[in-house]
């Protein structure tokens, strides 16, 4: 990587986003610059702010509004950090909207694919181009995101394909939801699921593309599952969050991956859960009840 390192978080004022942003502040080193992002100017500057005031923090951190769901503004925050500082070492695109229990899935599906896949697709699209040799492009994930884990009839509309046919296969099924055809096509009824494997196949399908030469430079482009996380988007889902891990927690074996020294052919273009790569085509659809309580 360059002697002056430009980080980037997407999603990053609450929750992993803000754990992924705080540690990237206190690994790098004083001349390194954490951008915060989010939608949201208040919360964005003041996590900014607090990120920056905190104890462990060694690095710049500036915060940065970011839509993520708006291709354009994605396009135009690239083109600036490749001008200003002739490009970025370390992206984790992290942004994710929230579901809430008491609407339909149905009808929060649009905002969902829009930030979470829109989003991704965007970031690859626009931040891969200006990613600089010995970088890091990470898409927070989840295990989730394996091939296995949708119907057979299904798994070919991801398998291989590239990143324009990614995009097609999402725009479909989210035609499909307002339809009210989704479930006859033997699309899983919760969302993340579709979600989380198109974003999985979106980094695939760029990986596969650069895999040579960014290999050659030592950079790597990947997908993580952070395992589960306790945060306000994935409370209401659990009734018990023994087992869930504080976004401080989570965020640890996600930086690993972004800030280890050298990288593993093995995992380039892979989903990765606490630095295990898991199988593309792993993974068995989900029954009826685990899609009601799994986030």
């Amino acid at each position: 990587m360059s002697a002056v390192r430009t980080a980037l978080v997407t999603g990053a004022n609450q929750g992993l986003g803000r754990a992924l942003a705080e540690g990237l502040a206190a690994r790098l080193r004083p001349a390194d610059l954490v951008l915060l992002t989010g939608r949201d100017a208040g919360r964005v500057d003041t996590a900014a702010r607090q990120v920056a005031q905190a104890p462990g923090t060694r690095s710049r951190v500036a915060g940065r509004v970011l839509d993520v769901g708006d291709a354009g503004a994605v396009a135009a925050c690239a083109g600036e950090l490749a001008e200003r500082y002739g490009g970025v070492d370390i992206v984790v695109s992290n942004a994710v909207a929230g579901l809430v229990p008491e609407r339909s899935q149905a009808e929060q599906a649009d905002e969902f694919i829009d930030v979470a896949n829109g989003g991704t697709h965007a970031v690859l699209r626009s931040f891969g181009p200006v990613l600089r040799p010995g970088g890091r492009l990470i898409v927070v994930a989840s295990s989730l995101g394996t091939l296995g884990r949708l119907p057979a009839r299904l798994r070919p509309l991801f398998d291989g394909a590239d990143l324009n046919q990614v995009e097609s296969a999402v725009e479909s099924w989210r035609r499909a939801i307002h339809a009210g055809t989704a479930q006859e096509a033997g699309w899983p009824l919760w969302v993340n699921v579709p979600s989380k494997v198109a974003q999985v196949a979106a980094v695939r399908a760029v990986a596969a593309e650069r895999r040579a030469r960014d290999l050659a430079s030592g950079t790597l482009i990947a997908s993580v599952c952070p395992g589960m996380v306790d945060t306000r988007a994935s409370r209401p889902w659990f009734g018990d969050h023994g087992g869930a891990q504080s976004p401080s927690e989570a965020a640890g074996p996600v930086l690993d991956v972004v800030l280890a020294p050298e990288v593993d052919p093995a995992r380039y273009g892979e989903l990765i859960r606490f630095g295990e790569v898991l199988p593309w085509h792993g993974g068995t659809p989900p029954t009826e009840q685990e899609e009601l309580v799994v986030p």
